[in-house]
């Protein structure tokens, strides 16, 4: 059974996120794409979003630093079909102490088949890709057997 399609409308929900050493690349990136941020709703964990409100002069609505849970208001989202896609300026050289989370964070975005980007290149392709204005569906990945499952543990597998 195919799990319902969600659409994703014009204006996209993109949470924008960044590690600390890549603050500065994040907000370079937001600055040069301001034009077409502008036409989406932003989402942002703690610094990052404010940063990013600041660069832009646009309303970034903020959740919690990334290591004290904003990550995972993140992810939340993401799972409730709330965000639509995710931007995600990751630091593969330096270990992070809440790398659970971040790495829950990069999971639910495949699990729930959104666009994301951990790098500049690939935010780069997503916005320049004709779809990023105009309306798409998401075709969720079927759960319907693993969640049938959870519900009736007695059943072998």
């Amino acid at each position: 059974m195919q799990s319902s399609v969600r659409k994703m409308s014009r204006s996209k929900r993109i949470a924008l996120v960044a590690h600390d050493n890549k603050k500065n690349e994040l907000i370079e990136w937001a600055v040069y794409n301001k034009a077409a941020l502008a036409q989406h709703h932003l989402f942002g964990t703690g610094t990052t979003g404010t940063l990013v409100e600041q660069a832009l002069g646009q309303p970034v609505s903020k959740f919690l630093s990334g290591p004290l849970g904003g990550d995972q208001q993140i992810g939340a989202r993401i799972a409730e079909g709330k965000i639509d896609m995710l931007i995600f300026f990751w630091d593969p050289m330096e270990a992070q102490p809440h790398d659970p989370d971040i790495k829950a964070l990069l999971r639910l975005a495949v699990t729930w088949n959104i666009p994301f980007a951990c790098d500049r290149a690939t935010a780069d392709f997503i916005f320049t890709s004709p779809l990023i204005l105009e309306e798409y569906e998401i075709i969720p990945p079927d759960y319907s057997v693993y969640n049938n499952r959870l519900q009736n543990p007695a059943d072998p597998a």
